[in-house]
């Protein structure tokens, strides 16, 4: 697919159904397929914390059966079909997944649009996902990875909603009961800015009449929806928590702070820095030093989250209990040189072919065009993002990136976590 062939506005139709529903949808005839996809305003932001994991266990909920299939005959139905559709929540949103043949989408939009407008909750379900939710809860608890990411986001964030795991805690998902799952969707599942994007072998203007068939009746006038999550203030020091997990012959460590937003203007700059700092290659320049020149970690790398709120700028690394200090005075040095010193037009050059090169295979599948598609009316990129993506890319200098490390990272004012078996505070 080369860029003038990307979606544009000439080939994304868009229209806002009189229910407030934004239904996107591009032709892709390469296969005989769709995929669908689409979120709703119902997210774990809306959650108290003595009712953290409710989003998502209500999330999980929705194909346990509803007003016209248990969840035996939706699966069977599914299965019968080849196809699949998945539920989840985010921090601000819920939503959905499907992808089938073309000649199938009638089936599965009448499965989404049930699961997603009249479940029941059957208590029997609700009983049955608690146990899996809580079965996972105690793995969670036993895996260093992860109690070193749930660490660091309650330390960096605290209070704030984005401290809190999506997923809950084994105090605060037992308690919840089936009305307060039933209550959850009747309160904050409905068409208010709710976003549906298709894409796949069916004439636009068909997929259109479809999703408006599909979504365009659904009314919910006591719908909440909550505001965007607030910013978060960024450490004025060095945090630390450790998570002693003595068992275990691992440590696992994750440093960092809040970022931008994905809305923010120098967003791109920033995504480009987190490349070089840390994911191009071998995990970039953290996972250069770290692991392939010093063997420190089995694994060291950074991410920068985006989204809707003030997600985090992490690295992480897996590495031998007595090699954590190292480990992090190494990845605090990577922060220094890429504040202090411009980056070579060279490596900048190489990981800008490597964004923009990635593209492409990120459109070779329905699934990842309308993931694409979705998110540029969620963040409000416009329907020429994709075309104009390259440019926004190859436009970002090394000045640009220096100045996106000095005012988004910082060695000495951010949040460390670690677990594993010995404390190194």
């Amino acid at each position: 697919m080369t860029v003038n062939s990307y979606p544009g506005p000439e080939t994304i139709h868009r229209r806002v159904l009189d229910n407030g529903v934004t239904v996107l949808v591009y032709e892709n005839m390469s296969s005989d397929t769709v995929a669908l996809e689409g979120l709703v305003w119902a997210g774990a932001g809306l959650e108290t914390p003595d009712r953290a994991g409710l989003a998502n266990f209500a999330a999980g909920m929705l194909m346990r059966g509803t007003q016209a299939r248990t969840f035996e005959e939706i699966f069977e139905t599914l299965e019968s079909i080849g196809a699949g559709v998945s539920f989840g929540a985010s921090r601000h949103t819920a939503g959905f997944s499907a992808h089938s043949l073309a000649e199938d989408i009638d089936l599965v939009l009448d499965i989404v649009v049930e699961s997603l407008c009249r479940p029941t909750f059957p208590p029997e379900h609700v009983e049955r996902l608690r146990g899996q939710i809580v079965t996972g809860l105690h793995m969670r608890a036993n895996d260093t990875r992860r109690m070193a990411g749930l660490a660091f986001h309650e330390l960096l964030y605290g209070e704030h909603p984005y401290g809190r795991s999506l997923s809950g805690y084994l105090d605060t998902v037992p308690p919840i009961d089936r009305d307060e799952l039933a209550g959850f969707h009747t309160h904050h599942y409905g068409p208010r800015n709710m976003i549906v994007g298709l894409v796949g072998a069916l004439p636009a203007e068909t997929a259109l009449r479809k999703l408006d068939a599909a979504f365009g009746r659904w009314r919910n006038d006591g719908q909440r929806v909550a505001g965007l999550a607030p910013d978060a203030p960024r450490p004025t020091a060095t945090v630390r928590r450790h998570v002693v997990m003595p068992e275990k012959q691992q440590a696992d460590l994750v440093l960092g702070l809040p970022g931008p937003r994905r809305s923010a203007p120098d967003y791109l700059d920033a995504s480009l820095m987190n490349t070089i700092l840390g994911v191009f290659g071998m995990m970039g320049r953290i996972g250069q030093s770290v692991r392939e020149e010093q063997g420190l970690a089995y694994y060291a790398s950074s991410r920068l989250e985006g989204g809707l709120g003030p997600g985090p700028w992490s690295a992480s690394a897996g590495v031998a209990p007595d090699k954590v200090e190292q480990a992090i005075e190494s990845i605090r040095a990577e922060i220094r040189r890429i504040q202090d010193e411009p980056v070579t037009p060279q490596e900048l050059a190489d990981s800008q072919a490597y964004r923009t090169g990635s593209l492409p295979l990120s459109l070779e599948t329905n699934s990842g065009l309308v993931d694409i598609i979705t998110d540029m009316e969620l963040y409000d990129l416009g329907l020429d993002y994709l075309h104009n993506y390259s440019g926004l890319i190859n436009a970002i200098t090394p000045e640009r990136i220096q100045a996106v490390a000095r005012k988004y990272l910082s060695a000495d004012e951010l949040a460390i976590a670690v677990s594993g078996p010995v404390e190194t505070l």
